[in-house]
This record gives structure tokens, sequence and C-alpha cells, in this order.
């Protein structure tokens, strides 16, 4: 995996928020309510994903092993 796996991602999730925009298409008096919770839901789940990805791919502090034995 690479740093770029974000970016397609993203771009996965606005093509789903503006296919969700075009489908709730006058769907009556709670169409404003409906593209908003879908927009909002995506972003955040987005953004969720994307936090936790890139902590993982680059990790602040690097990881030390418990299990070796220090030798004298």
């Amino acid at each position: 995996m690479t740093g770029w796996t974000p970016v397609w991602v993203g771009i996965a999730a606005v093509g789903a928020g503006f296919g969700s925009w075009v489908a709730t298409a006058k769907r009556g008096p709670n169409q404003v309510v409906i593209r908003t919770a879908i927009i909002l839901t995506l972003t955040c789940c987005y953004m969720m994903w994307a936090i936790i990805y890139l902590a993982q791919l680059h990790p602040l502090i690097k990881p030390k092993r418990a299990d070796l034995r220090f030798e004298n």
C-alpha cells in the first residue's frame, strides 16, 4: 500500500457523494435533510478511515520489540 490510497478512496467517496446527491433529487420535503445526512456520513467515515490509515502508514513513535534480551 502507498500514500496514494487515501487519494483514490477520497475520489471514490466524492463520487459516491455526487451519486447520492443525484439519486435523492426531488424526493419530497426532506430532500435537503437526506442529502446532508448522506454527505456528512460519507465525509465522517472517510476522514476516520484516512486518519487511521495514515497513522499506521507513518507512525509517530517507532514500535519497540519487548521480547528481545539485552546482551552483556
